[in-house]
């Protein structure tokens, strides 16, 4: 009996196993396409920065320019709809544009329907700012959902998760930079935030003095820094 309730325990504890990985696995496919990294052939990585945009995003567009790198920022639709001028900055610098969804939801806690509101809502507000539609996803907290697949094929949407996840929202800024610089290799996708799943109050000093130290390090390493969709061609 004994042996029975231990293989009982081990078939949960690898269905719960499967589970996490379908929904937060970097490389899982099961609630629609997802891509984690580029290609390791050239010098060359794709900071992105989720959450925004807020009070910081234009710290951070400052210092990107001043280093002639380019980026990709996954803005959360309520977010850009009450900073549209700071949002479109970001796309009139030549960063890219990625779906967050519109609230910051969690997706998990959400039904199909409700998954694929907040994906559709927040692209019409991405569209209706930047004048065209984005053509990356990133799910809040890294969570996938049912509902997901048919949203990203019917929005034109591909997911995108990380190689490098910088914990910049609870880590000072000397550590977030050391993890991203640790991380760095050819066709690393890095994850930072320009918000606090888009509240106004948030508080992204550590985000901001941590990229003014990673970007000097980074280019002194030779690295190019450039958006999703060059890191990913």
């Amino acid at each position: 009996m004994h042996s029975e309730w231990m293989l009982a325990g081990g078939t949960a504890g690898a269905a719960i196993g499967c589970a996490a990985w379908a929904v937060r696995g970097r490389a899982s496919q099961v609630f629609g396409r997802s891509v984690w990294r580029g290609s390791d052939n050239r010098p060359r990585l794709a900071l992105t920065f989720d959450d925004g945009p807020s009070f910081w995003t234009a710290a951070l567009l400052d210092l990107l320019g001043e280093w002639g790198a380019k980026a990709s920022f996954f803005q959360i639709g309520e977010a850009a709809r009450r900073h549209p001028e700071l949002a479109r900055r970001v796309s009139d610098e030549g960063h890219e544009i990625g779906n967050h969804t519109l609230s910051h939801a969690a997706l998990y806690a959400k039904t199909p329907s409700g998954v694929y509101g907040e994906v559709a809502g927040c692209q019409s507000v991405l569209e209706e700012i930047h004048g065209c539609a984005p053509r990356w996803f990133r799910a809040p907290y890294g969570c996938r959902w049912f509902g997901l697949r048919r949203a990203q094929r019917d929005l034109d949407l591909t997911g995108v998760m990380w190689s490098c996840l910088g914990l910049d929202w609870k880590l000072p800024a000397s550590r977030v930079a050391n993890r991203v610089v640790a991380a760095a290799g050819n066709g690393a996708i890095v994850c930072l935030h320009d918000g606090r799943a888009g509240r106004p109050d948030a508080d992204c000093r550590a985000t901001v003095d941590a990229v003014r130290l990673i970007l000097p390090a980074l280019r002194e390493r030779q690295f190019e820094l450039v958006t999703v969709s060059e890191v990913l061609a």
